[in-house]
């Protein structure tokens, strides 16, 4: 059955469509959502809650979009709002623009850090910072689409964006060479 019948089904309440949806997408909806609210719990409970929203609200999807997009958009707003009302951390709005000139830090072979390496130091950073990254490198937004989510200006995401990955790159940086100490000491 392709995208367009399962919508089909799907706007008609067939359980079958809605099941057989569900087990395309939940585990995208939750990896998206985890990467944002940093709990399995309530990753999870979003998760759910997004696929009741989305077969509730499955009428108003426009023909050009994938339902995995929508899906993953529903969950995105729904994590977020999941993040604002845990911490109502304040977004610091920046109205200074980066200097263009600033170095933007890079990993230089990064086949030598381990997947699990650059989660663990992606979780570490403050959630303004691991949030922007979340969505602009995984989720693949990009910086106006992620001003419109966090209602923050795009000069300000910008701003998160660069400096949170050159935390991030720290971070890297450091725990490999962490790593490497603990093997040549074996400790």
């Amino acid at each position: 059955m392709n995208e367009r019948e399962l919508i089909r089904k799907c706007k008609k309440n067939d359980y079958s469509a809605q099941l057989t949806v569900y087990n395309l997408y939940k585990d995208m909806m939750y990896n998206v959502s985890y990467r944002i609210v940093k709990s399995r719990e309530d990753a999870e409970d979003i998760t759910q809650e997004s696929f009741v929203k989305g077969f509730e609200k499955i009428g108003q999807i426009k023909e050009e979009l994938s339902l995995g997009a929508w899906l993953k958009r529903i969950v995105v707003n729904a994590s977020l709002d999941n993040v604002r009302k845990r911490r109502r951390e304040q977004w610091i709005e920046e109205t200074q623009i980066a200097d263009e000139s600033s170095e933007e830090l890079e990993l230089e072979n990064c086949s030598e850090y381990s997947i699990e390496l650059i989660k663990e130091c992606l979780h570490s950073l403050k959630e303004k910072y691991r949030i922007i990254l979340v969505l602009y490198m995984i989720e693949d937004y990009n910086h106006r689409e992620i001003s419109e989510m966090l209602n923050l200006k795009e000069s300000t995401v910008r701003n998160q964006y660069r400096r949170g990955k050159n935390l991030l790159v720290e971070a890297v940086r450091k725990a490999k060479k962490n790593e490497l100490k603990r093997l040549h000491t074996g400790a």
